[in-house]
């Protein structure tokens, strides 16, 4: 796994030990960023369930202001402060070794522009971080939220949460969902 584009550009990147983390592919990272890439530069970005911390780290080499990082694990928070310093972006980010619903919690801002969250396959915590969201001050109509799901996961139901989702790009295993309140 490595840095795409951006300041940080062909750095590799660790990832933490053990079962408990699914890195995003390179090649999906790479689709996910050309989507995104006039909404990175100055953003506000979070990476939810952030294993590695891969995604937020491209967001900054990309431009973005400032990354939060939210994962429980410890080794997954270590694994993030490592590479954020070995890609000298740590100035730009903040790391919470929180839950995900717990760590939107904790941050202060006005606007968060992007929301990623890639968490463990077929639990359903989307759920929860999206009824947070809802209440959040920060995440308003302008916010696109991400989730990264397997294939056959529905979302059909998110409008009764208030939210429409505004775009799904598919790739052989999972998909890209992306969301905004209604």
């Amino acid at each position: 796994m490595r840095v795409i584009a951006g300041t940080a550009r062909s750095l590799p990147l660790r990832t933490p030990e053990g079962n408990d983390t699914r890195p995003t592919q390179d090649r999906i990272k790479e689709t996910l960023f050309n989507i995104l890439q006039g909404d990175i530069p100055d953003c506000v970005f979070v990476d939810l369930f952030a294993g590695s911390g891969g995604i937020g780290i491209e967001a900054l080499s990309r431009g973005a202001r400032k990354a939060y990082f939210i994962d429980n694990g410890a080794k997954p928070v270590d694994c993030i402060n490592e590479n954020l310093r070995f890609t000298r972006l740590a100035d730009r980010a903040i790391v919470f070794k929180q839950d995900a619903v717990s760590g939107l919690l904790s941050i202060f801002e006005k606007h968060v522009d992007i929301l990623f969250m890639d968490p463990p396959y077929d639990r359903d915590l989307e759920r929860p971080v999206l009824a947070q969201l809802r209440s959040s001050h920060y995440c308003d109509e302008d916010t696109l939220i991400i989730i990264e799901a397997p294939l056959k996961a529905d979302f059909s139901d998110v409008s009764e949460m208030g939210y429409v989702i505004v775009r799904e790009k598919c790739y052989k295993t999972n998909k890209h969902v992306f969301l905004k309140k209604a």
